[in-house]
This record gives C-alpha cells, sequence and structure tokens, in this order.
C-alpha cells in the first residue's frame, strides 16, 4: 500500500488579510477560497506570513511581517516567544486577550450548545498576568550537537523541546532559573535519560519532580540537593509511574495552599491535580460562592471534588457538602483537608464519574445545588443524573469552552435548565485556554 504523501508547501511569503481569530487565537484568513489559520495574526492586520502546513480544509502560516497592525498588537516580553509553545498570545494586549477569549465562549454556546446565557458575566481578571504558573510539566532533552540539557516547553508545532533562557509565565522561582537547570542535568551521568520536570508550588515552597528513566549516581544526587539547597527547591525524582514519586531526601514537603476569604489551609501533594494560577483561583472560588449562594438549610453536590478546591469553602455556608472524586488519592487529601479546618458538615467519595456509577451513599441523597468542575472532557455523563437527586441550581466551571457548550445544551434543552449567567475566567493569560463559569437553574 502506497503511503500518502503530504502536500507541499508553497515556498516564499505571501500576503493575507486577516478577518477574525480562532478559538486558539491564530488569525483567521481566507486564501484562494481556502481557510488558513496564522499564528502572530490578530483580526483586521494585513500581514505577510509563510506556509507551515497545507491540510485538505484548510491551512496553517505563521506571520513574518506586519503590513499594517491592530491597535491590539502589543510586543511580545518575551525573547523566545516566536519558538516557544507555551504561550501563543503575547503578542495581542491583556485586554483584547480576555475580550477575545469572551466571544470564543459565546460562540461556542450559541453555535454548540444552541443555546445563550441570560446574563453575561464581566471577565474574573487579576492583577499578576506574569509569573502567575505555579504548576507546569517542562519537557528535558539532551542535545548533543548543541552540547547541552534543553529544559522548557515543547517549539510550537512541534515535539522539540524550545532552547531557552528564561520564562516569563512560569513563577520566576523556575522561569529565571532555566539556564541552572540545564547546567544541572547537563552535568549528570544520566542527562540523557531525564525526560521531564513537573513543577509544583504552593504558596511558599516550590518542588520539582525530575523524571529519572535511570537511577542517579552518588554524585548526581549531591549536586542535586545542593541545586535545591542553593535555590530554594526541594527535589522530588520519579522512576516510573505516578506512584514512585518520591522526595529526595524524605519526608519531603506537606504543600498547601491558602483560601483567605474562607480561612482555609488545603494541603495538596507534589503531582495531584491543583489550579496553575493560584492567585486567580482564589478569585474564582469568591465568584463560585458568591454565584452558588449556599445557605445553611442546603445540601450540595461537587463532583469532581479534587482536593476540596470549592467543597471546602461551600461547606462554611451550607448545611451539607459531600465530595465526589475519581482519584481516591485526591479523595484522601480532601478528607485530611476537612480535617486540618475541622469543618464536619462535609464527606468525600471515590467514583469514576464516567463509567456506570456503582452503588454508594451519595447516590441515596437528595440534594439543592450542584459545582461541577470537570477536566478537558466534560460532565455529559452524570449530567442526567442531577435532576434525579432533587438538583436545581448547577455551577459548572470549565476548562474548555466545547465541551462546556456540549453540556450547556444538554443540561437547557434536555434536562429543563435555564442558563442563568456564564462568563470568562482569564486563568491562562497569554495563551489560547479558555477558563469559565456557568450559572444553571432549573
Amino acid at each position: 500500500m502506497s503511503r500518502r504523501r503530504r502536500p507541499r508547501l508553497p515556498e516564499g511569503e505571501f500576503d493575507a488579510q486577516i478577518t477574525g481569530l480562532a478559538h486558539d487565537g491564530r488569525g483567521v484568513a481566507r486564501i484562494e477560497d481556502k481557510v488558513t489559520f496564522i499564528q502572530g495574526g490578530l483580526d483586521g492586520e494585513q500581514l505577510r506570513f509563510r506556509y507551515i502546513a497545507r491540510k485538505r480544509h484548510y491551512d496553517e502560516g505563521v506571520a513574518v511581517e506586519v503590513l499594517e497592525g491592530s491597535p491590539d498588537r502589543v510586543e511580545p516580553r518575551c525573547p523566545h516567544y516566536a519558538i516557544c509553545g507555551g504561550c501563543s498570545l503575547q503578542h495581542m494586549h491583556p485586554d483584547a486577550q480576555i475580550e477575545a477569549k469572551q466571544a470564543v465562549l459565546l460562540e461556542n454556546l450559541e453555535q454548540l450548545g444552541r443555546v445563550q446565557p441570560e446574563s453575561i458575566l464581566p471577565p474574573l481578571r487579576n492583577d499578576l498576568p506574569w509569573g502567575y504558573r505555579r504548576k507546569a510539566r517542562l519537557g528535558v532533552k539532551w542535545v548533543a550537537k548543541k552540547d547541552k540539557v534543553l529544559v522548557g516547553f515543547r517549539e510550537r508545532g512541534s515535539s522539540k523541546v524550545a532552547d531557552l533562557s528564561e520564562c516569563h509565565v512560569l513563577h520566576p522561582r523556575v522561569g529565571s532559573i532555566l539556564p541552572q537547570l540545564s547546567a544541572l542535568i547537563g552535568s549528570w551521568s544520566v542527562r540523557d535519560r531525564v525526560p521531564q520536570i513537573e513543577m509544583a508550588m504552593d504558596d511558599e515552597r516550590c518542588v520539582l519532580i525530575f523524571r529519572n528513566l535511570e537511577p542517579l549516581s552518588d554524585s548526581d544526587i549531591a549536586s542535586l540537593r545542593e541545586f535545591g539547597q542553593a535555590h530554594e527547591i526541594v527535589p522530588y525524582l520519579q522512576s516510573g509511574g505516578p506512584d514512585t514519586v518520591q522526595p529526595l531526601d524524605p519526608p519531603g514537603v506537606a504543600l498547601q495552599y491558602r483560601i483567605p476569604s474562607e480561612s482555609l489551609s488545603l494541603g495538596f501533594d507534589p503531582g495531584d491535580f491543583t489550579q496553575v494560577n493560584s492567585e486567580m483561583n482564589r478569585r474564582m472560588i469568591e465568584r463560585a460562592v458568591s454565584m452558588l449562594e449556599p445557605h445553611g438549610s442546603d445540601r450540595i453536590l461537587d463532583l469532581f471534588c479534587g482536593v476540596g478546591n470549592f467543597t471546602l469553602p461551600l461547606a462554611r455556608h451550607a448545611g451539607q457538602v459531600s465530595g465526589v472524586e475519581g482519584d481516591e488519592g485526591l479523595v484522601l487529601r480532601a478528607r485530611s483537608n476537612a480535617a486540618r479546618n475541622e469543618l464536619h458538615n462535609v464527606d468525600f467519595f471515590t467514583a469514576n464519574l464516567y463509567e456506570e456509577l456503582q452503588p454508594a451513599v451519595w447516590l441515596d441523597r437528595r440534594f439543592d445545588k450542584a459545582l461541577l468542575d470537570p477536566p478537558r472532557s466534560g460532565a455529559q455523563q452524570v449530567l442526567p443524573l442531577l435532576p434525579r437527586l432533587g438538583v436545581e441550581t448547577i455551577l459548572y466551571i470549565s476548562c474548555y469552552p466545547g465541551t462546556l457548550a456540549r453540556d450547556a445544551g444538554e443540561l437547557v434543552n434536555e434536562h429543563g435548565f435555564r442558563l442563568i449567567s456564564s462568563g470568562v475566567m482569564d486563568m491562562f493569560p497569554h495563551t489560547g485556554h479558555v477558563e469559565s463559569i456557568a450559572l444553571f437553574r432549573r
């Protein structure tokens, strides 16, 4: 069987008029009656670009020169912006970024879900659009031709690790020491057997988990310990799956983040899911509590509850809150967090919310309100359950507008809910990631 050849890319540079923005922030142009997505283009701009890919139904390009710029265009702050895939919108003013994300959300709701919110919430933003990432996974690659270990995000549109000297979206504790991390791993005996570093920070401390496919030598370990002390980093190693994550020097560190508005402190393990932007997470929690309006008589169900990020703040106000999560380790941390904060009106259960649910105590209860905070795949499987449990009000936190729109359409058109309000939250400034919130009532 002959292998299908890739279409040959046109050589040279071409002019394009950008007529809109795609959901990932790329400029949209129509070249010879074919849609072309152009990285670096803004709505209304005239620019020159080169092709980087040709598909059957669309092409892809990258801007090389702006001929007539948009008033929303700004100079990217990072010197590596042209190659690094960690960001995609640094060339757009932050105000325009959040407006574009709001437009993406509303377009998805209307076109995919066939619904419109009765009111549009003002975008939720914070004052820290730089150095906000406290969770990240960085690629690591020994490149013999450069005689160097590369540490950073992947190159844009590539699996290669970008050659970075700094990163402006990572917290400065890590974003400012990428060259030192490169030199550290480059000095190791296993420099070509370390494929990634996972970063996890609480309000003060920073853990770096080094994925090591082979054991480190004694001298490697000594240099890592010295590095951690010099840069206020707590080193962990991961030799296999997630259950192999271990501190270099036991017992490691007990990470925790505060929610001052509710006088809470939540603990988590370095490999646990937590929001990347701690300041935005606090503001998101405040908005969620305000929108859901928990009262002393309310029974609230929190699905995909994690370590209790929303469960425990809600428990400060509600009569009873039940959290459900598929990861047993997260459930254990959530229970510990409830005990830590002396909250006795909350309980947690382990259940895979993407499979047929087995009989459980929480399924025999009635609830007034529910909060959903699912992963990118959404919460479609559990939506029919909510009316059966008596839920009248739903607050949905989404990290992907496509699945929110799909689920919103089902809640409104099949289960008798109204979409009261919706809006975006700037969890990931300078990227195309759209975090949003939506309130439904029967």
